[in-house]
């Protein structure tokens, strides 16, 4: 009798702690899947929601298309719904595609140029400012930010220098660069591994326009400006991302030096850091997005 009631009492023990057991998978089952669907729920809640615009603009020889992994990327995460094209024709007359609404959450805008290899960098500069007084005129913005890709980051460098201290037009507010021509192009007037840059930036040469847009480094003073340096090492040997010198495009960090509210670089390695390959990977667009809009 004694031997049944312990085997009784066992029993009941495994009941007891199986069910124990049951409920808990069940219980931490049941969260995970509540974590999952909150933050589906909130997970846009991790962005700002601004109505600053954010400007694309693609390199030399580029085009919407150049953009178009990077702003999907955002999209698809949540960032915004508001994507609308600005279409400049030769003449540097503004064509906007789409629309957004007067309320839209960061809006952003493509920037294709007819003209995609114009080489005057004034002219560029120019058709830069016609996009956004046509943005000014359509939608009232008062501030922007800009992502450019290779020789777009030297137009816009150009465009800082003319008119970053208009008043009349709207303000810079982050700006993200992506394989920046700053100081030169490799095999055009740079050779492999022919210039260096010191801790702070500063070229071994400067090739032109370099010297001359060093004086943009008072227009972003006192402007609280934050700007992310992003360029692509092959890991070849050649400290390139095929095309483009990282000196020349760590270059940047002289012609700003303290000027900007934040300053960061971020280096990517390997295949995919190929010169237009930075355009369509995955993590710097996860950089990009967290630098422009996560909270």
């Amino acid at each position: 009798m004694k031997k049944l009631f312990i085997l009784g009492v066992c029993l009941i023990g495994c009941v007891v702690i199986g069910g124990f057991i049951l409920f808990g998978v069940n219980q931490q089952t049941q969260t995970h899947s509540d974590k999952q669907q909150h933050a589906k729920q909130s997970g846009h809640n991790k962005f700002v929601s601004s109505q600053t615009p954010t400007l694309f603009l693609h390199g030399y020889a580029g085009s919407a298309n150049s953009e178009k992994f990077m702003v999907n990327e955002a999209k698809d995460k949540g960032v915004t719904k508001h994507i609308i094209k600005a279409y400049v024709s030769r003449d540097g007359e503004v064509q906007l595609k789409g629309k957004w609404t007067k309320d839209a959450i960061n809006p952003i805008v493509q920037i294709e140029l007819e003209n995609n290899k114009q080489g005057y960098l004034d002219v560029n500069a120019n058709w830069i400012k016609n996009v956004l007084t046509t943005l000014q005129s359509k939608y009232n913005i008062k501030k922007f930010n800009f992502v450019g890709h290779s020789m777009g980051n030297l137009s816009f460098a150009t465009y800082m220098m003319t008119y970053g201290n208009d008043p009349s037009l709207p303000k810079l507010n982050k700006q993200v660069n992506i394989a920046g021509t700053f100081n030169g192009v490799l095999n055009m007037n740079e050779k492999v591994n022919e210039i260096s840059v010191d801790a702070n930036g500063k070229p071994s040469r400067m090739n032109p326009p370099y010297p001359r847009l060093r004086k943009i480094q008072e227009i972003y003073k006192g402007q609280h400006i934050d700007v992310l340096n992003i360029y692509g090492d092959l890991q070849d040997g050649t400290h390139s991302d095929g095309r483009v010198s990282n000196s020349s495009s760590k270059s940047l960090k002289y012609l700003l030096g303290n000027s900007p509210q934040s300053y960061r670089e971020s280096k990517y390695e390997g295949p995919n850091a190929q010169h237009s390959q930075l355009h369509e990977n995955s993590e710097v667009a996860n950089d990009i997005i967290k630098f422009l809009w996560e909270r």
